[in-house]
């Protein structure tokens, strides 16, 4: 008895079927890539979050008052301090005219100085490295904060605030 139709003993195996495990791991892989690239990208968006004081930086953030400020998030809270400064600005002419300059407290935390030229002198010579003091209001803002309230208040409601600059008195 004859068998008309042999089956083939070897096996051939078609080329797409070899590529498609490869195939898919590429995919997979290209898909793992875009997700994590998608995921750092939202991450940096993100506004970065102060950690919490640690205990161990009690006595620096006792050192400098614009460093336990910033980390707590606090605003409207009156300072007095020094630093130095590390760049001026040109002045704000919008609304009540400001001084502005940026001033690195003791702990290298930096603030925005804004002193409202309406109410007060300006600092003349004011120059990067200079050491100033200064009493003001601090407003916290993720890039450092601002000091305002560097000046008297005619109404007599706020508390008045100074800069300090070579041994006179700004208010």
């Amino acid at each position: 008895m004859r068998v008309a139709h042999a089956l083939p003993l070897t096996v051939e195996f078609s080329p797409m079927r070899e590529r498609r495990p490869i195939l898919s791991r590429r995919i997979a892989i290209v898909l793992a890539a875009a997700l994590l690239a998608w995921w750092g990208a939202r991450e940096q968006v993100a506004a970065p979050t102060p950690a919490p004081p640690a205990a161990s930086s009690t006595r620096q953030q006792s050192g400098d008052p614009l460093l336990t400020a910033f980390l707590t998030r606090s605003s409207k809270v009156q300072i007095e301090s020094e630093g130095v400064v590390k760049r001026l600005l040109p002045d704000d002419d919008v609304g009540s005219r400001h001084q502005r300059f940026i001033l690195e407290g003791p702990s290298g935390r930096t603030v925005l100085v804004a002193h409202n030229l309406d109410l007060a002198p300006r600092v003349p010579d004011l120059k990067p490295g200079a050491r100033v003091a200064f009493n003001g209001e601090y407003e916290w803002n993720e890039r450092g904060g601002v000091i305002h309230w560097t000046h008297h208040d005619p109404r007599g409601e706020h508390a008045g605030g100074w800069l300090e600059y070579r041994g006179r008195r700004y208010q």
